[in-house]
């Protein structure tokens, strides 16, 4: 829930302050001048506003404030709440901020809590702590995601919280390893701890004087020390951060390598997985470069559909003409980031990071894109990709055996997938089909150039390669959504139709017969005429694939014995 920039009490290295994000909005648990060090090193320009919500003025724990007003109204241009916990302590800060020289009223907003409208607000918790801060001294209750958070702030008693503690509520409360009256004694609070865990509440130490003995002490209550943030990364996600890697290898492992799916759009799934667990990142993508096509599209994408854009546009383009990785943290100032899709989907992107990917020749065929690192800083230049180098690579090696079994399921002349992609597309495409029973219908028809030798004969083999070309690219081009069309060999074609009756099958085959027939062909430099003739069949799934492709051909041989240009059926 809460982010620690700092967890230490007032004499340590790192006071006491957390975070949380909202809204494009941060909101900031106390602002020390440790806790004003770290913000002034975090891209700021991210958030459309920034929150202090103040428990109590000791300097541990408002001391940095003047600063970050002075850096967000200067520097960063980012709007600025003070939040008080009550009227007395907004006084209190209101006199404390105008004694401090270059620090204007009119720079910073000053409210109390319950003048405060925002959702993640649900009220103060005045509570007791030293005696000059009696009446001043608050924790908070807040609502982070759905979440119930409960902030005490430096306090010595735990009773003012407990009416807002339930099971799944999230308590950051303050412990100190020393006997005081003005803190939590770890050994005093141990067995109430381990109540509050075992009931449900999880709990977070802060303010901490001396982390190994508190730990120690607190050691099987089930609390854990509040979460540092380091590089937006919190240790105590770390482990779960691991865990979700050992996860996703295990599930690539056992569905790659032990032979339970060959799908290699399942392979890239679990690869983006990969690279936006890594990196902490809302969204992961992995991009093939068509360059036949012109196009870069997404084989997976994690929170969207499947993407298309022209190879000339976004910074997936970027990475690829540049042949180098490509972060911003500002995208939509970055002349190369495409917005449309952000327009079209209603997402806003505030971080990216493209590593172009290579086969093993060099030559450069993808990209592996994040999107929103879970950091205010966004993605760190140097780190951040060589943490992705390896599922980079993988994807790469994936992609370039993707291609591979691409290429060797389509004829290189005709563009067409051949006989292999066939029985491929049966495998998986057509397979629900080939259930003997199946109320699924689907036709085919084989056709074959008439006379196709004597064009090689007559006007050589460069223009019976160009009759081919043309006749595939006429024949694709009346392919619908459910359609696909192969190169059987030779001058022979086979389309297969999904969900179509034979009469459906004849009339797209007559068409295509009479498209042709009308058709000038360009055949290396002469004009020519060709014409096709058709066997047609219906597809019967108790018969193998081989037997149906034979009813069609007998058909087909019917058409050329009986005078060619023809369908039959």
């Amino acid at each position: 829930m809460l982010k620690f920039l700092g967890r230490g009490s007032a004499f340590t290295d790192e006071h006491n302050s957390a975070c949380f994000v909202s809204n494009d909005e941060l909101v900031i648990m106390d602002c020390s001048m440790t806790t004003f060090k770290t913000l002034n090193e975090l891209n700021m320009t991210l958030y459309e506003r920034v929150y202090v919500l103040v428990t109590h003025t000791h300097g541990d724990h408002v001391s940095g404030i003047g600063m970050l007003i002075d850096l967000l109204h200067f520097s960063v241009k980012t709007p600025i709440t003070i939040v008080a916990p009550s009227s007395e302590v907004e006084a209190d800060l209101f006199y404390l901020l105008s004694r401090i020289e270059g620090c204007r009223s009119d720079w910073y907003d000053l409210v109390s809590a319950d003048e405060l409208d925002k959702e993640w607000m649900i009220c103060p918790i005045l509570t007791t702590h030293t005696e000059e801060l009696a009446g001043k001294c608050f924790g908070y209750c807040l609502e982070i995601n759905g979440n119930r958070v409960v902030f005490t702030g430096d306090t010595n008693t735990l009773l003012p919280f407990e009416k807002y503690l339930g099971r799944g509520a999230y308590l950051y409360t303050e412990m100190s390893a020393y006997k005081s009256p003005v803190h939590l004694y770890c050994v005093d609070m141990k067995d109430k701890i381990k109540t509050l865990c075992d009931s449900g509440v999880h709990v977070y130490l802060m303010h901490l004087d001396d982390e190994k003995r508190i730990a120690q002490t607190m050691e099987g209550t089930g609390a854990e020390l509040a979460p540092l943030m380091q590089g937006g990364l919190m240790m105590e996600d770390t482990e779960k951060m691991l865990n979700g890697i050992y996860d996703i290898t295990d599930s690539l492992y056992k569905n790659m390598c032990m032979n339970s799916t060959s799908d290699h759009n399942l392979l890239f799934s679990y690869l983006t997985d990969l690279g936006k667990t890594i990196v902490d990142a809302d969204r992961a993508s992995f991009w093939k470069w068509d360059k036949r096509k012109g196009q870069i599209w997404t084989m997976s994408a994690t929170g969207v559909d499947k993407i298309i854009i022209p190879d000339d546009k976004g910074l997936v383009s970027k990475a690829l003409r540049t042949k180098k990785t490509v972060v911003t943290n500002d995208p939509y100032n970055d002349p190369d980031f495409n917005k449309e899709v952000d327009i079209k989907t209603g997402y806003t992107t505030k971080s990216v990071l493209t590593l172009p990917v290579a086969d093993i020749n060099g030559d450069f065929i993808g990209a592996l894109q994040l999107i929103n690192k879970n950091d205010p800083a966004g993605f760190d230049e140097v780190e951040d990709p060589k943490k992705l180098s390896l599922a980079a690579l993988v994807c790469g090696i994936a992609l370039e055996s993707e291609m591979f079994l691409e290429d060797s399921h389509h004829d290189k002349l005709t563009g067409l997938k051949n006989r292999m992609g066939f029985y491929y597309d049966f495998s998986k495409r057509y397979k629900d089909y080939l259930v003997p029973g199946s109320d699924k219908r689907m036709s085919l028809f084989i056709c074959d150039i008439d006379k196709f030798k004597r064009v090689n004969d007559t006007y050589g083999h460069n223009a019976g390669d160009d009759v081919l070309a043309f006749t595939a690219h006429l024949v694709e081009s009346c392919c619908g959504e459910n359609d696909m069309v192969y190169r059987w060999g030779g001058e022979e074609f086979v389309m297969v139709m999904r969900g179509a009756e034979l009469d459906e099958a004849v009339r797209k085959a007559e068409e295509i017969r009479v498209k042709l027939e009308g058709s000038d062909i360009d055949a290396d430099g002469t004009t020519i005429r060709c014409t096709l003739s058709f066997g047609c069949a219906l597809f019967d799934p108790s018969k193998t694939i081989e037997e149906n492709v034979s009813s069609a051909d007998e058909k087909l041989y019917t058409a050329k014995e009986t005078g060619r240009n023809k369908v039959c059926f």
